[in-house]
């Protein structure tokens, strides 16, 4: 599969910080792929350089084949979505919609018309009207009705209630099906959107920490319980992400699951084997090591 996206050795520093590192992506065509990761590592960077709202300090970008900064041929077919996008006040909803339809050359205004209708967003209103979550809700219908070729979601369903949120997903998965697309999507919440996406990328201290399909991710790690000193040995050689002192004389570690024998070890040696959650196992990955909350008390 040829890629959409190339990404190679891009860094972005501000002010002498560095945001991105060195970092290497390559995404394939039609994807809907998840960007996650803690907050302030590099994420909202990546996805503007990728649509052309920043250049990079260093390294190359190619979008659709093409250098993403100021270059009006990748401008019409990609589309940047978050909750600061601006829109004139002098504008209405529907003259917004207008404005779309005529720059977007895949521009689906029966599937905004829908969509609005089902959220009762009012048309004749302006966008500084809207309450936070209505804001949101209407930068993510302009969002789909672009049907740009390459879709970027950055922290979509910030400030909508759970049923919004809820329905935006339904909508997005339906609307790629009919239309496929490269979607990059961006949230906190890979536990809201791990059965959307088909790839998953993690982003750690500006660069990839990890690239696989989701349901590698789903598999990647497990949870070993047992009397301490047993366990440690039995995890010898084992790629331990994290270990959790349950008793002076208990732990669980969480191992990356590479050796299926191993696990099997386990179990007969009667350790409580577990699996752990695609949520969890990025946060084991980007741990820094410093413990848990409970040492604060300590």
């Amino acid at each position: 599969m040829s890629s959409s996206i190339q990404v190679e050795k891009v860094s972005k520093i501000y002010r002498k910080k560095i945001a991105l590192d060195q970092l290497s992506l390559n995404i394939g065509e039609n994807k809907l792929t998840g960007i996650v990761g803690r907050n302030g590592v590099g994420k909202t960077t990546l996805l503007k350089l990728i649509t052309g709202f920043i250049k990079p300090t260093s390294g190359q970008i190619k979008v659709l084949g093409l250098p993403p900064f100021n270059q009006l041929e990748v401008s019409e077919k990609t589309v940047y979505v978050d909750d600061h996008m601006y829109f004139s006040p002098s504008l209405t909803l529907q003259e917004i919609l207008g404005h779309g339809e005529s720059f977007y050359p895949n521009w689906n205004m029966e599937l905004a018309q829908k969509l609005l209708n089902y959220f009762s967003i009012n048309l004749k209103q302006s966008h500084t009207q809207l309450s936070k979550g209505t804001k949101s809700t209407f930068n993510v219908i302009f969002g789909l009705a672009t049907a740009a070729e390459i879709t970027v979601l950055d922290e979509p369903t910030t400030g909508m209630d759970l049923s919004v949120r809820q329905d935006f997903y339904r909508a997005l998965i339906k609307d790629y099906i009919q239309t496929p697309r490269t979607i990059l999507l961006s949230s906190h919440h890979l536990d809201e959107i791990e059965n959307l996406i088909e790839d998953v990328v993690l982003i750690d201290k500006g660069n990839v920490k990890l690239h696989v399909p989701i349901e590698e991710l789903k598999q990647y790690a497990i949870a070993i319980t047992g009397e301490a000193k047993g366990v440690r040995e039995w995890a010898d050689h084992m790629n331990v992400l994290s270990e959790k002192k349950l008793t002076d004389a208990s732990i669980t570690l969480i191992v990356q699951n590479s050796d299926a024998n191993k696990i099997e070890k386990a179990k007969k040696l009667g350790f409580k084997v577990s699996a752990v959650s695609a949520s969890d196992t990025c946060v084991y990955l980007t741990d820094e090591k410093k413990g848990g909350i409970e040492d604060v008390f300590k």
